[in-house]
């Protein structure tokens, strides 16, 4: 690793580590009172870490599964000491982290795509309500890619609000990056097919589709979301390649609401979380990963370009479980 790449992830350490402060405080504030004065782990310990982690937006059913497998742990391996309930909470959100996720590559990829034998765009559709942070979002990765010299084309599919188009329009201008926009009242399906149409024609690299942010009936959604695909496939039969969903971390258990509605209304292939830095309830993290078994691809950890992360899932665990210094 060069200097460069040293402050680099140096700087994207302490961007997590502050992120997440609201979230470790919470946990490891309340994690250390639930063991003073307590001589072993023991079943008010559970419970009360059981507490802990559920108020934290984990969610019950993986809650329930991290204290089975921590008291199984503690009868099998004979742990009786609370203060190891640090080290084995931490280790089994690792584990269980990565069972549904692998470690992400410490740079954003985009992966080779081909049609007829020839190079063509990687297409990103990209979902999730209004408010999320999608546009946002969007904008971010544009720049990410623009700095690793890839062409990037950008589609403004959410057409039922101005603000949506509007702001992708300016973060168009400001990542210096064309933009697919036909304005208003458009149908979000005849953007996206003229967005991969133009990416085709302009030799991008990549192809980043917004698209309308409206939680309606799972029916509806599901048809939009379909007829969106559809037109894509028009120009390019394996488009999308990528359905990215933007969730907002801070929303808690209506993340997970809104993971459900939309992995039932279309194949999501990897997930970002947003607005870490604002929550106490990172926990949500965990529980998505245990629940849905899609790649968390990047959080949101601040306002700036370079605060929206490649989830990484150990750097994750560490940094939610070091201690703040004071």
């Amino acid at each position: 690793m060069g200097i460069l790449g040293f402050f680099k992830k140096k700087e994207n350490k302490e961007n997590l580590d502050q992120g997440l402060e609201k979230t470790k405080t919470s946990i490891l504030g309340r994690l250390g009172k639930a063991i003073v004065g307590k001589s072993r782990i023991d079943e008010d310990v559970l419970d009360d870490l059981e507490e802990i982690l559920i108020t934290s937006d984990v969610g019950v059913d993986t809650t329930i599964k991290i204290i089975d497998r921590i008291r199984s742990r503690v009868s099998k391996d004979k742990y009786t000491n609370p203060n190891e309930l640090d080290f084995l909470l931490r280790d089994e959100i690792a584990r269980m982290i990565n069972e549904n996720q692998g470690d992400a590559p410490d740079h954003f990829l985009l992966p080779p795509q081909q049609h007829d034998g020839k190079k063509v765009p990687h297409i990103i559709m990209v979902v999730g309500v209004n408010g999320v942070g999608k546009t946002t979002t969007i904008g971010k990765l544009a720049a990410r890619y623009k700095e690793q010299g890839k062409k990037v084309l950008l589609g403004a599919g959410d057409t039922f609000r101005a603000a949506a188009v509007d702001q992708l329009r300016i973060w168009s201008q400001r990542v210096d990056v064309p933009m697919v926009d036909k304005g208003m009242n458009v149908k979000p399906s005849t953007v996206a097919f003229d967005a991969v149409k133009e990416g085709l024609a302009i030799d991008a690299d990549v192809v980043i589709v917004d698209t309308a942010g409206r939680l309606q009936t799972k029916i509806n959604l599901m048809n939009e979301l379909s007829t969106i695909k559809q037109a894509m496939t028009k120009v390019l039969p394996d488009a999308p390649h990528e359905v990215l969903l933007v969730l907002d971390a801070s929303t808690g258990q209506n993340a997970v609401q809104q993971a459900r509605a939309f992995t039932a209304a279309t194949k999501v292939t990897s997930l970002a979380l947003t607005k870490l830095d604002g929550t106490a309830k990172g926990g949500v993290v965990i529980g998505i990963c245990d629940e849905f078994k899609i790649p968390v691809k990047y959080i949101g950890v601040g306002e700036g370009i370079d605060h929206l992360q490649i989830f990484n899932a150990q750097e994750f665990v560490d940094s939610l479980f070091r201690k703040i210094e004071a």
